[in-house]
């Protein structure tokens, strides 16, 4: 199997929007997708409530975005919920994404997982909190080598003839992983997967080693996420006690302070030297990279996501570009964002 020749990605601008298609489909999407996975949880650091949420969700309109990202597991389907009710009304001009794959249940051993039973349980859920006919893009959230991908492909083939979804992605998947669904599912005469959604930031490069020139070479949109690795390349750590940040307790956070912080800190140097923040010189670094379609952003405020957006439009150059690989090198990371249940003797599950 070799990748399909064809003209290049249609690119579209319209009021300061980039528009560009979703991987090898004729779909045009914003060169910055909201993610919702702050909806609906506490309001604490990171989390938004309905009525914190509502005028994030009407900036993101007004600046052009018509991608949106959730899941099933974000507030375990009140994120759905509130995006269900922000996008009546505007449907038909957004492209809507979501996942499964998460737990949804503490005592059900069956509502979680890349199963046939799973995966159509779960999109049925998603389409009734969304409130919504049709998801756009339904994407896996993680891999399970326990499952057969074949058994999920089938699934979500079904799922896609049944005009319930129209295109399939994925999450965090290894580079074997997402090359053995392509060639299972063109050995079964299957829809096959049109995107992944990776981790990919200036504390994790590990997907420009495999999964990115994957991604490129057979034209599947990469959606990258968690840009600012957390928050920690927004430089509002640096010489900061973190506890109580949003990855205090987990494993991401604690590498990073350990790991990352010289890192963070050189970056920041020269992000500062540039004469621009620590956050546009990341935003616009992975926004600008080869092979990234759009990147999922997060927002606390309407300010919060104005000025993310004009980080990620903001192109760095090659010779800013230059500087930036000899901090974080090609392919390097100090943190394991990078991280799923890859196969046997791969890292652990994250």
């Amino acid at each position: 199997m070799v990748a399909s020749a064809r003209s290049p990605h249609t690119r579209v601008e319209l009021n300061s929007m980039i528009y560009t298609s979703l991987g090898r489909t004729g779909v045009q999407v914003s060169r910055v997708c909201l993610g919702t996975m702050t909806f609906g949880w506490a309001p604490d650091d990171w989390g938004s409530t309905e009525s914190d949420a509502r005028p994030v969700f009407d900036t993101a309109l007004e600046l052009g975005i018509n991608f949106f990202d959730s899941a099933d597991v974000y507030a375990r389907g009140v994120s759905e919920e509130i995006l269900g009710k922000f996008m009546k009304g505007k449907r038909d001009s957004l492209v809507i994404a979501t996942k499964c794959h998460g737990k949804m249940s503490d005592t059900d051993p069956n509502t979680w997982g890349n199963s046939r039973r799973h995966i159509l349980e779960a999109c049925d859920a998603s389409l009734r909190r969304l409130g919504t006919d049709y998801i756009d893009l339904y994407q896996i959230h993680r891999p399970q080598p326990a499952i057969p991908i074949d058994e999920t492909l089938r699934a979500l083939d079904d799922l896609i003839r049944a005009g319930k979804v129209r295109y399939i992605g994925t999450s965090t998947f290894a580079g074997w992983q997402a090359c053995e669904a392509r060639y299972v599912a063109k050995m079964l005469g299957l829809n096959t997967f049109i995107s992944e959604q990776p981790p990919y930031n200036l504390l994790d490069r590990s997907i420009e080693t495999e999964l990115l020139p994957f991604l490129r070479t057979y034209d599947l949109a990469c959606l990258p996420w968690s840009p600012l690795a957390g928050g920690q390349l927004s430089g509002k750590y640096l010489g900061q006690d973190p506890s109580g940040a949003r990855y205090s307790s987990s494993d991401p956070f604690g590498r990073a302070v350990e790991r990352a912080g010289p890192r963070v800190k050189e970056l920041n140097d020269l992000a500062q030297a540039a004469g621009i923040s620590l956050t546009k010189l990341s935003l616009g670094w992975v926004t600008h990279q080869p092979g990234v379609t759009s990147l999922i952003l997060g927002a606390k405020s309407p300010e919060q996501l104005k000025e993310a957006v004009e980080a990620c439009l903001w192109d760095p150059g090659d010779e800013l570009r230059a500087k930036i690989d000899e901090v974080a090198p090609p392919g390097s990371r100090v943190t394991d964002y990078y991280s799923a249940n890859f196969g046997p003797n791969a890292r652990p599950d994250c």
